[in-house]
């Protein structure tokens, strides 16, 4: 598995969305927090681990999943599953590609899909586990941060979004929103450029 960066202090939001619900007195606001805690809370290390993937900055990753958990209190309430963390991993998307990403000077443009992209299908299916996912556990905390930091946006990404937030092919699909087969082909192509990366870094030969 990928190494998952560790945030130093991250301040959740859920204490000013309880201050902001306790106006109106009402229990069914509190009720509301208090679901949203339970539900999100577990899934705060993993959406800090994407924002630090995709900002490349500790700082900016911490405000990106402040704000996320700020957005997805406000829009709970449209909230209809099945699953949390891939409905908090849009909402961080979206951060990541906005303000964020503006603020410090990053191409968030995720590369344009041509149609031969929407229907591509990897030769790996994975029955087994991949050799270059084998090669993941071998390396260092450090060397696999570097080299994954510098694939480009989309295939990192879509490797962090399965290695580390263990996601499904439909899960990412939704999360980036392509198809699966765009999902597959740029983790299949994300995969081999790793693989050539580890081969260089440990000058092997090819």
């Amino acid at each position: 598995m990928l190494d998952q960066p560790q945030r130093q202090s991250l301040t959740v939001p859920w204490k000013v969305g309880d201050d902001v619900m306790a106006g109106n007195g009402s229990g069914d606001h509190h009720d509301k927090a208090r679901r949203f805690r339970d539900a999100a809370l577990p899934h705060l290390n993993d959406v800090y681990t994407l924002a630090r993937y995709l900002l490349h900055d500790a700082a900016d990753a911490e405000d990106a999943a402040q704000e996320c958990y700020l957005r997805a209190l406000r829009h709970f309430d449209t909230f209809r599953g099945p699953a949390m963390k891939p409905w908090l991993f849009a909402i961080l998307r979206n951060i990541c590609n906005g303000e964020f990403a503006r603020r410090s000077g990053l191409l968030r443009a995720i590369e344009s899909e041509t149609d031969e992209d929407k229907d591509a299908v990897p030769l790996w299916q994975e029955p087994q586990v991949s050799q270059e996912a084998e090669m993941l556990r071998q390396w260092d905390a450090e060397t696999i941060r570097r080299l994954v930091a510098e694939l480009p946006d989309a295939f990192r990404e879509a490797l962090v979004l399965r290695e580390i937030s263990d996601l499904s092919y439909r899960e990412i699909a939704d999360v980036v929103g392509v198809p699966v087969g765009t999902v597959m082909s740029r983790l299949a192509r994300a995969r081999s450029m790793l693989r050539e990366a580890w081969i260089a870094e440990e000058g092997l030969p090819t």
